[in-house]
């Protein structure tokens, strides 16, 4: 039996001798020259004025919060098909996640649905960009420039993505980045805020590291530093610093080996009237963070395909269920089923399939060939 797993993540030796200098550097392992690195490469791919490193996307995402002074009485315009950090981020500082429906051809949200969630109370849209897609970010940054709303990308599954010709990350006043070990370019943990926002940036960097203002590196400096503001501890490692940036060095090529593994999954699979394939609206150009096929006849039929593929040693999972369903959000914040139909059927529909550079095509043939045979004896 085949063993083929949802994601591999791919690396080379150039990964290890970056974190391997660093660590025989004996210092500089906290604070230090990689992640400014790593810092102006991602803002120069991305095409920003400024990135900002973070340990994960939830601290960067929590830090955009505060950066922004959102609180008590504010609400941000969320989708409810997403991972569980872009709504819970509101929450961090005492704002309200506002559930939007998604639509079926990006799975992001609904720019008609929009303005109907709009209140005075509402602060900003928070947009995310699904498995390596994007979604009608055009439409939703014209809603937000009409009610004076701020515009931020959860790009956490697509960096790399472009709309027309523009990548996402930059239609925003802000963008946050995930590095974690299924993503594009990962760190194992590590996240990124990118912004053309001066004043946006400089508050993210005390908030960052303690609400210390640092004219140099605190570890190799004698100087008193300043503590001006609350701040946490939300750095990202030098280590992983220099990790990223070797990553980053090689996301074209890995880009390019997903959508050649995307292409050849769409041919084998193509003659199948039971599923949708994923894709993107042609001016929009796809990534491949994850490859989620939709099975028409519902949630039903998709858990079988599921139970069969995971049987076959085929990892397939659904990205995502729904967060107002969570026990957490029903609980606590009572949404219940049927609050967001549109999104729960969508969710009941969707199934991700193995996806990752070093797929071979003998793995895709049987997966492939294992989908079929599902739907033939079904």
């Amino acid at each position: 039996m085949q063993k083929i797993p949802l994601f591999k993540i791919y690396t080379d030796k150039a990964d290890v001798k970056a974190v391997t200098d660093v660590i025989k550097s004996g210092r500089y392992w906290a604070i230090g020259p990689s992640i400014e690195a790593f810092e102006k490469a991602l803002a120069d791919y991305v095409g920003v004025k400024y990135a900002l490193a973070f340990n994960s996307g939830t601290s960067a995402l929590h830090a955009l919060m505060l950066a922004y002074e959102f609180g008590s009485g504010d609400e941000i315009i969320v989708p409810s098909f997403t991972f569980i950090a872009t709504v819970n981020s509101p929450l961090f500082v005492g704002a309200k996640p506002v559930f939007v429906e998604i639509e079926d051809k990006t799975f992001g949200l609904d720019p008609a649905k929009i303005e109907e969630k709009i209140t005075p109370k509402t602060k900003a849209i928070m947009v995310v960009h699904y498995g390596g897609g994007a979604c009608q970010i055009e439409a939703i940054q014209k809603i937000a420039k009409k009610h004076n709303l701020i515009l931020i990308e959860d790009t956490a599954q697509s960096l790399g993505v472009r709309a027309r010709d523009k990548k996402v990350g930059t239609f925003g006043d802000s963008a946050v980045l995930s590095f974690c070990q299924n993503k594009i370019v990962t760190t194992g943990e590590g996240g990124a805020i990118v912004t053309d926002n001066k004043d946006l940036f400089e508050k993210l960097k005390l908030i960052r590291s303690h609400g210390r203002q640092e004219s140099a590196n605190y570890f190799a400096s004698s100087e008193y530093m300043d503590y001006v503001g609350l701040g946490y501890n939300f750095r990202m490692s030098t280590m992983t610093a220099a990790l990223g940036l070797t990553q980053l060095k090689k996301i074209g090529k890995v880009i390019a080996l997903r959508r050649k593994n995307a292409a050849y999954l769409d041919k084998k699979l193509s003659g199948l009237a039971e599923i949708i394939l994923p894709g993107a609206p042609k001016e929009y150009f796809h990534i491949y963070q994850m490859y989620t096929i939709v099975v028409k006849a519902g949630r039903e039929k998709r858990d079988a395909l599921k139970k069969h593929l995971n049987e076959k040693g085929v990892m397939a999972k659904i990205f995502f269920q729904p967060i107002h369903l969570t026990t957490f959000y029903q609980k606590k914040h009572g949404y219940k089923k049927g609050d967001l139909p549109i999104t729960e059927a969508i969710s009941d529909s969707v199934l991700s399939l193995p996806m990752y550079p070093g797929l071979t095509k003998k793995e895709m043939d049987y997966m492939t060939q294992a989908i079929k045979t599902f739907f033939k004896n079904a």
